[in-house]
């Protein structure tokens, strides 16, 4: 079921991929985090490309971008965050990724936050050895209401 995955380093011609995958309304309201229009998209990404301390991989399937997978210290705390176009969910490729990408990121503990009503993504955590150690209300950038999250740990 799961194709050819691949993670690789992030690179500029990606950026409009992943603008348009943000911007599904669909997978924004999985994520439970608003769309940002391109200006702030690309000044977002220039932002995390610049900090050495973060760790970005685009996933690759059969040769096409399909999302990406970034990790960067906040609060002290490692976390890890990911993002697949609508187009590629449902075939193993989030859960194959996020596998690749613990493979080479040795830093533990790791945490990832996973809007609650989100199941599909929380299993995909669970599956690569995440468990929930709690919940959180956070309220997004450029939202008007707060989320409910599951908070989950990778020791």
């Amino acid at each position: 079921m799961t194709s050819n995955v691949e993670l690789r380093a992030v690179i500029e011609s990606d950026l409009p991929v992943f603008l348009i995958q943000q911007q599904d309304p669909q997978a924004t309201a999985m994520a439970a985090f608003p769309a940002r229009d391109r200006d702030a998209h690309f000044a977002h990404w220039a932002s995390i490309l610049a900090d050495q301390t973060n760790i970005l991989r685009t996933i690759v399937v059969d040769g096409e971008v399909a999302g990406n997978i970034v990790s960067w210290d906040q609060a002290g705390k490692r976390e890890v965050g990911y993002w697949l176009g609508r187009e590629f969910w449902g075939r193993g490729i989030a859960t194959r990724a996020l596998s690749l990408f613990l493979e080479q990121v040795a830093a533990r503990p790791l945490y990832a936050y996973v809007a609650k009503h989100n199941l599909a993504s929380r299993r995909v955590l669970e599956k690569c050895g995440f468990v929930v150690i709690g919940a959180d209300g956070v309220l997004p950038e450029n939202a008007s209401e707060p989320v409910a999250e599951f908070i989950l740990r990778l020791d």
